[in-house]
């Protein structure tokens, strides 16, 4: 995959992922599938081909629109998630690849952004008290990790005091665990796709394990893992000893 952002490459990596046709224009929203390209180049460092995916995605709305007759209203309400969607999942992802990467990614799509589907406010609660970010970030941590969440929990006290604080409060309280835009499952699939693009299977493990507990089917939570590698070869990647498998 040479091109991994061409229009026969992105129709492909959509096919990986199981999914209805579209029964109505948020069908091409809800499909999944984008947000892991999205991720797995960001986590590449290929900024400049967000946009191209944007635009892809952007376009098969719009067509799903006209098809389906949505109005006016709902015409935008819909742009303005999508691009929502992906402005958050390179947040989400910068917290794996780094914030140098999810910037630089963030400002390619923002060229590519028309100006009313941009965002001027936060989205997050920032007055929030860091007390009340721990609590916040404790439950979504537990909701994604599950019966695993403690022994994940004691590894990153023990690794590191502050890791620990700073992983439920910062990243699990204020970044990951805000799911007005991307739900659980979907930032489990931002996390399996940057996660992948950065070779670290323990991680890698966690979130498809993860993915899994929050309803994922294995053909899904595979197609996921799929697509990131499948982006992931095509700008450089190399694994150092593979990329785990799905636990069915």
């Amino acid at each position: 995959m040479a091109d991994p952002v061409s229009d026969t490459n992105l129709q492909y990596l959509k096919s990986l992922y199981p999914y209805h046709e579209p029964a109505s224009s948020s069908d091409v929203i809800e499909n999944p599938w984008y947000l892991v390209v999205i991720v797995t180049l960001t986590a590449g460092n290929r900024p400049e081909a967000v946009p191209l995916v944007y635009k892809y995605v952007l376009d098969e709305l719009e067509r799903a629109q006209g098809k389906f007759n949505v109005p006016e209203g709902k015409v935008y309400s819909e742009k303005l998630l999508l691009s929502r969607k992906f402005r958050d999942a390179i947040f989400k992802c910068g917290m794996i690849a780094g914030y140098s990467k999810a910037i630089n990614a963030l400002a390619s799509l923002l060229d590519a952004t028309l100006e009313e589907l941009r965002d001027t406010t936060r989205q997050r609660e920032t007055a929030l008290s860091l007390p009340e970010l721990e609590k916040r970030g404790q439950k979504f941590f537990r909701d994604l990790y599950g019966e695993t969440a403690d022994d994940v929990q004691k590894l990153l006290d023990r690794i590191y005091p502050d890791m620990g604080w700073f992983s439920n409060t910062i990243a699990y309280g204020s970044v990951y665990g805000y799911t007005d835009i991307l739900n659980q499952l979907e930032t489990s699939y931002v996390l399996v796709g940057a996660l992948i693009a950065a070779d670290t299977p323990r991680q890698i493990n966690w979130h498809l394990n993860n993915a899994r507990r929050a309803h994922a089917s294995f053909e899904q939570t595979s197609a996921v893992r799929q697509i990131a590698i499948k982006v992931s070869q095509s700008v450089g990647v190399s694994w150092r000893d593979g990329v785990p498998e799905v636990k069915e």
